[in-house]
């Protein structure tokens, strides 16, 4: 039998997770302490770090949940095409723009673009077939996941004029010819 976790803590985590998510998208990751979060929850720091070592561990304990809620939406697409799963992927972004907004605008979130650089290598080598054997399929997942990352990074910071369908719709035309040209 599995143990069943405490609902006092389960109240705890909601309580300081979604404290610390209003505060991050209001004051950004930079502004935010232990302290400040804790006085804002009305709860002591004893209670925080029962929890979570610092504020770090906080944002990746949260980083991992949104790459978990990633991860089903791409095993939910995963017969798709690029471009519709492009969509889907670009959807999720914006319904969660605010959190990943608060994420991209920050200089101290170095570890939040490393595991979803990281999470996008994992996905694209899930879909690449068979690539020329005298290209490196190294460098193609990096360069994919690198673009996609900076197209996502702009279009969440508003940078990008275009509607959420369009991008995503290019971002898979390109992802499918850049994938083709490399496979001759």
């Amino acid at each position: 039998m599995g143990s069943k976790v405490d609902r006092r803590i389960i109240k705890s985590q909601n309580l300081i997770q979604s404290t610390f998510l209003t505060m991050l998208i209001e004051e950004g990751f930079d502004e935010i302490t232990v302290k400040k979060i804790t006085e804002k929850a009305d709860i002591g720091r004893k209670t925080f770090y029962l929890h979570y070592a610092d504020k770090f561990d906080l944002l990746d304990t949260m980083v991992k949940r949104q790459l978990e809620e990633l991860e089903k939406i791409c095993e939910w697409k995963k017969e798709k095409g690029f471009i519709e799963g492009s969509v889907i992927w670009f959807n999720y972004f914006e319904e969660n723009r605010a959190f990943f907004e608060a994420l991209f605008r920050s200089e101290s979130t170095v570890s939040f673009r490393k595991q979803l650089l990281d999470f996008m290598k994992v996905q694209l080598s899930k879909k690449i077939g068979e690539i020329n054997p005298e290209k490196d399929a190294e460098i193609l997942l990096r360069f994919l996941s690198m673009a996609v990352l900076g197209i996502v990074e702009s279009f969440v910071l508003n940078q990008l004029n275009s509607g959420t369908e369009k991008i995503a719709k290019q971002v898979g035309e390109l992802l499918e010819q850049t994938i083709a040209l490399a496979s001759r």
